[in-house]
């Protein structure tokens, strides 16, 4: 890509009004996730001019190698912040699930709205319908492209196998119907239900079953820093629960420096104004909660995550993950 320049257009009054590009992947449910951020910004500056620039990602580009083993971190991210950097796009719509817990200098996350859904699916081959995954047949292969998913639901239900499956959400779902290799597949119930397919949910993993990954469910739009203007304008997109759950979780994964390559959960949750994390690592779980949400509260709910990262590793958790990437790595 060549760099930009900021792009402007003059009306017909002879007006000269700045044009916002919006960065994002091009798979459909990418687009519906930045066009549902489009129509909140047009909803709030109805003047605004808005266009949205499709990239592909490296995860994006790579579907026959799993997630896990590609040993890139910003899978689907560097190619956006690129384009960001040299000024080709001015904001960009995440997942945030897919932003890694530290941004390359001189970016920063604007706002993160509310979160649909955190947790994750089951999604049933038509010859299983009314089935759950305690009632599968033993041997049973679900497929599903996360470790964090794999590790906690081999626990949970020793009878079933697990193998990958890559492509978007329309992909995985064509593997599942149209041929017999899964009796099941696990998504991401955001997204299901913001690509209109809400009726394809048999069953919604609770956390006791599989704990989410962090910042699921959850959109984040990141900008330059140094652009003011823009941090300004997308503010008012923030939900105050959502980003304190999504600081507590981002900041627990950073501490624990975390990633595709490990089965890292989590589960947060605001009670009576308090924010409460739980987290699992294979044979790690427990609970904390902070004291209640005030004008710190940003600065609590790091260092909720932090002290959880610290817990975990006091009672082992960095040999668990040392061995959890190694055994990773010689697959």
């Amino acid at each position: 890509m060549e760099e930009g320049l900021l792009k402007y257009i003059r009306n017909g009054d002879g007006k000269v009004s700045r044009i916002f590009r919006i960065g994002t992947r091009k798979s459909q449910l990418a687009r519906i996730q930045t066009d549902s951020v489009a129509d909140k910004l047009k909803e709030l500056y109805p003047d605004i001019i808005l266009e949205i620039v499709g990239m592909s990602t490296i995860g994006d580009k790579n579907l026959d190698t799993a997630l896990s083993k590609i040993g890139e971190k910003s899978l689907f991210t560097k190619e956006l912040e690129n384009a960001l950097e040299k000024n080709i796009v001015d904001l960009v719509v995440h997942s945030l699930k897919d932003l890694p817990t530290t941004l390359p200098p001189g970016f920063t996350i604007a706002a993160v709205l509310k979160r649909e859904n955190p947790h994750d699916a089951v999604v049933l081959h038509p010859k299983n319908v009314g089935k759950s995954l305690e009632t599968l047949s033993e041997n049973s292969v679900i497929g599903t492209s996360s470790l964090r998913r794999a590790a906690q639901l081999k626990k949970r239900f020793p009878h079933l196998e697990f193998k990958d499956i890559r492509g978007n959400l329309n992909t995985r779902l064509k593997k599942l119907d149209e041929k017999d290799d899964f009796a099941a597949i696990i998504l991401a119930a955001a997204g299901l239900r913001r690509m209109g397919w809400e009726n394809r949910i048999s069953q919604i993993l609770e956390p006791n079953d599989c704990m989410y990954a962090v910042g699921q469910g959850a959109l984040a739009v990141e900008v330059r820093a140094r652009d003011t203007d823009i941090l300004e304008m997308l503010s008012v997109l923030n939900d105050g629960d959502t980003v304190l759950r999504c600081i507590a979780e981002r900041a627990f994964l950073r501490h624990l420096e975390g990633g595709c390559s490990v089965p890292v959960a989590v589960h947060t949750e605001m009670k009576n104004s308090q924010c409460q994390e739980e987290v699992d690592v294979p044979c790690q779980r427990v609970g904390v909660t902070t004291v209640k949400v005030d004008g710190e509260s940003q600065d609590k709910a790091e260092r909720l995550g932090i002290d959880l990262a610290k817990l975990l590793l006091s009672k082992g958790a960095k040999e668990i993950l040392t061995a959890a990437r190694q055994q990773n790595d010689a697959r």
